[in-house]
């Protein structure tokens, strides 16, 4: 077996703000493997400034990743070798299944793969001036999204708070599900005030809304706040089992929020829904600005899961030079085109 990667850098088609700042580019990788005339592809979805394995050896790791591959190591002993590197845990995964499967592009065949079946998504609107995050949110509800998410944090909270109120003005909470994100933007001292003002509106959740390691201001938090929260930046670089337990049971949060390409793949992802299952902890998956390719693993993967919440996946329109592909968004759900074709080329 032979293994490569690739580089390949998504542009926005406008620049997208968090709380973190504005991206205007994503960096990303490609792990190619080739065997007997078949090649699999997988995703390596690196998130500088976020991801735990966002290190300047980053490349050289990969390439020992291709070593190992090319020694003759397999998914299961490689996965284990690379705790300490989430983002390419997941593109190891999706490699060797890629590689496995009749068709590299379909790695967990289900009734989403045949187009049977959708994926509800929520509508994803990123932070900006007052008037740029209005036209987004009428955007959303034009096409036909009923889970509506706001990052929140960059204007005035004030003027937030009168953007979810035009939303609320228009559709209550049995039509239309509000989740904000706010990326740690709140200080421990005014997070409780605000999550009380957010929760006057019928917000379904917050994520993330101090920043992680603040392990008993967030526990506090979640027990006093009139709003569930969900963990997201919080699992990140948490990579022993043993520590995952110590985190849920000491913070207890309402949901879990699982990002595959900073949680360690489909089995780092797995085995925190194991935990938070059994402390009735509830979870959604979310990408991770990923191309079109390691967006396509998430969602046929998270299909087979059966969750009947709406998930965060409707992140593959957002770049110019994405690759062509079957996922396609429709009135609020990502759906697979199975008569569409893949165009890639990594060359930029």
């Amino acid at each position: 077996m032979k293994a490569s990667v690739k580089k390949y850098i998504l542009n926005f088609k406008q620049a997208s703000g968090t709380s973190r700042g504005v991206m205007t580019e994503k960096e990303t990788w490609f792990l190619i493997l080739e065997e007997n005339g078949k090649k699999g592809i997988g995703e390596c979805g690196l998130f500088r400034g976020l991801s735990f394995d966002d290190n300047l050896d980053y490349s050289d790791k990969l390439n020992e990743v291709c070593q190992w591959i090319d020694e003759g190591k397999q998914v299961e002993e490689i996965w284990d070798m690379l705790r300490e590197w989430p983002s390419i845990q997941f593109g190891v995964e999706q490699a060797f299944l890629s590689l496995n499967s009749s068709d590299s592009f379909v790695l967990f065949p289900s009734l989403f793969t045949e187009s049977q079946a959708e994926i509800p998504i929520n509508g994803l609107v990123w932070m900006g001036s007052k008037s740029f995050m209005k036209s987004q949110i009428d955007d959303k509800l034009a096409n036909g999204f009923n889970c509506i998410k706001l990052k929140i944090g960059a204007i005035n909270f004030d003027e937030e708070l009168e953007l979810i109120r035009y939303i609320r003005s228009k559709y209550p909470k049995e039509i239309i599900e509000i989740r904000v994100d706010a990326n740690g933007g709140f200080s421990s001292s005014e997070a409780l005030f605000k999550l009380n003002q957010l929760a006057d509106l019928d917000i379904h959740s917050i994520e993330q809304p101090i920043k992680q390691k603040q392990y008993d201001s967030m526990a506090d938090l979640c027990e006093k706040s009139p709003l569930p929260i969900a963990l997201d930046e919080e699992l990140i670089g948490v990579v022993n089992y043993d520590d995952k337990e110590n985190l849920l049971d000491k913070i207890m949060p309402k949901y879990i929020i699982l990002k595959p390409s900073l949680v360690g793949g489909f089995k780092g992802s797995e085995e925190w829904i194991r935990l938070a299952e059994e402390r009735n902890i509830g979870w959604w998956i979310t990408s991770a600005l990923e191309s079109n390719i390691g967006l396509n693993a998430i969602a046929q993967w998270t299909f087979k899961l059966n969750s009947k919440m709406p998930q965060g996946l409707g992140t593959g329109a957002l770049f110019t030079n994405n690759f062509e592909s079957p996922l396609d968004v429709k009135n609020g759900h990502l759906r697979y085109d199975d008569l569409s074709i893949w165009k890639i080329d990594l060359d930029q």
